[in-house]
């Protein structure tokens, strides 16, 4: 395999096995591998992310363990971050295989996405807007926005607060979130990287997933929950986005039912499968490869014969 394309993205919902396929990819190339996965980042956060581990690494891998569970971290962020070791990639001759689920993460290394000041880090502008929130309520916060910027207002839902304070904020910054949303449907290349999503069907995804699911358990997720939550990060397994991680909290805090979070892990992650296969599918640069029965070998040599 040449390196006349050195940046590729594979991309696809959770458990269809791009890990696999990204370190077969970068061992054939001699690239390294990026991580684009927004829970990744987090250390001590391991099983429950499915981070590749460290003794099994086969080539480089970085988008890995940058922070505490809480710490601030933010697309922006992760922009300077994975532009950098892609640069480096691309200096040193090897080229990058950026690998994830997170579409923003993707979207923000390889497409051109500017984001205003002050969104790598937690700012007063912010701060104001939560403080609004939790005195006044999501509605007076969503007028606010709606008397501010009408057509952001039009793309979000009340409840929506974290992105109702993001399009209040990017509004005092003199931008609007609405024209960064129409950024998002008409990408512009920042790298000349090629798309491959993995998929196969329905059924046999959410068996993957379930499988996966119990595989953590037994690999002790419940245990990885417990030393989070000793370590003070229980206000990061308990954010939304923590699948995996606040379905076990009550578990351990109160004694809830093991077999219901387990099965609320693994209704979460389909749905989020879900959500992740309706980003990458209208993004027409992904050329889409059914991965069911394949190995990653297999597959890499389908993505091969691509290029």
């Amino acid at each position: 395999m040449t390196a006349s394309c050195p940046v590729i993205a594979i991309v696809g919902p959770t458990g269809v096995g791009k890990s696999a396929v990204a370190e077969e990819l970068a061992v054939r190339r001699r690239s390294i591998v990026l991580n684009a996965d927004s829970m990744q980042v987090y250390r001590g956060m391991d099983i429950g992310t499915a981070k590749v581990p460290a003794a099994s690494r086969r080539v480089e891998h970085f988008g890995i363990d940058l922070v505490d569970p809480g710490q601030a971290w933010s697309a922006a962020r992760y922009q300077d971050y994975a532009r950098g070791v892609i640069d480096r990639a691309l200096a040193a001759g090897t080229g990058a295989i950026v690998c994830g689920g997170t579409g923003l993460y993707l979207r923000a290394a390889l497409d051109v996405m500017d984001f205003p000041a002050g969104e790598q880090t937690d700012n007063p502008i912010r701060a104001r807007w939560e403080q609004f929130l939790e005195e006044y309520g999501p509605d007076a916060l969503f007028d606010r926005l709606r008397a501010a910027d009408v057509r952001a207002a039009a793309l979000l839902h009340p409840n929506n607060t974290r992105r109702v304070i993001r399009a209040l904020e990017m509004h005092e910054q003199g931008v609007s979130y609405a024209d960064q949303a129409a950024g998002f449907k008409q990408p512009q290349p920042y790298y000349d990287a090629t798309w491959f999503g993995l998929t196969m069907p329905r059924e046999q995804l959410y068996a993957a997933i379930d499988a996966r699911v119990d595989g953590m358990v037994a690999a002790g997720l419940p245990a990885e929950v417990e030393r989070l939550l000793d370590g003070g990060y229980a206000k990061a397994l308990t954010a939304a986005a923590a699948i995996g991680y606040k379905e076990l909290v009550p578990v351990i805090r109160d004694g809830a039912s093991p077999a219901d979070a387990i099965d609320a892990i693994k209704q979460a992650t389909r749905r989020y499968a879900k959500r992740q296969l309706t980003w990458f599918r209208a993004d027409s640069r992904v050329q889409w490869i059914d991965v069911a029965g394949k190995t990653a070998a297999q597959i890499a040599d389908v993505i091969g014969g691509l290029l």
